[in-house]
């Protein structure tokens, strides 16, 4: 819609099966389908255009069978304005090192001597094995199974499976990440091409600070 003449910022609209989305905007964080403190009516009032949901935790629970046979995650959680999903690769992040801002102040989970216990099994270049949070259960993240799940959840945005790395890596570590990341990332795209549903596949660039990557 429009340019800045002093800087690359842009004002924009995205348009999809459930509504326009201006941008830039606020996207509300609806981790397993529902809002805290709030329900949908009253975010919809505030003018919220946009709502998160979480891939890896919806996964978990009830499951994409269970979502898809409701008839989506619109359906499922009675919203009629547009959903992104994430793709699950936060949690390798999250699960590992906890939140950002832990991980900033170089309190990882992992250097953490008390009983948390990661859940993060094993990275590899097949994707991602966790350990269920809810029950112990082994749970195989691949790109192509991250697809999978989001077309289940008729989202109208999707996003390719990727490895967030910590801000504190080293310089390879970080090049073999972003690497792992465009490997998925084209798997993701191959995936959603064979069905694309209506959604949109956003793709996240990865790269920490580092200029060059």
């Amino acid at each position: 819609v429009y340019q800045s003449k002093h800087s690359r910022s842009r004002v924009g609209r995205i348009h999809t099966p459930h509504g326009i989305i201006n941008t830039p905007g606020f996207v509300s964080v609806a981790t397993n389908g529902a809002l805290k403190a709030v329900d949908h009516r009253m975010a919809d009032a505030a003018g919220c255009e946009l709502m998160f949901c979480n891939t890896y935790h919806l996964v978990l629970q009830p499951g994409p069978e269970t979502i898809d046979a409701m008839g989506g995650l619109h359906k499922f959680i009675k919203r009629d304005r547009p959903i992104i999903t994430d793709s699950g690769g936060f949690q390798i992040f999250s699960l590992s090192h906890g939140s950002v801002h832990d991980e900033l102040n170089m309190k990882s989970r992992q250097a953490r001597s008390d009983n948390w216990e990661n859940t993060v099994i094993k990275v590899r270049e097949e994707g991602v094995d966790f350990r269920s949070y809810r029950d112990g259960r082994r749970v195989h993240l691949s790109p192509e199974t991250s697809v999978q799940a989001q077309k289940a959840f008729r989202s109208d945005i999707i996003i390719p499976l990727d490895e967030l790395p910590p801000y504190h890596i080293t310089p390879e570590l970080l090049k073999k990440s972003v690497f792992l990341s465009h490997r998925w990332e084209a798997r993701s795209l191959r995936e959603h091409l064979k069905d694309l549903r209506q959604q949109a596949m956003y793709c996240v660039v990865p790269g920490g600070i580092d200029l060059d990557l």
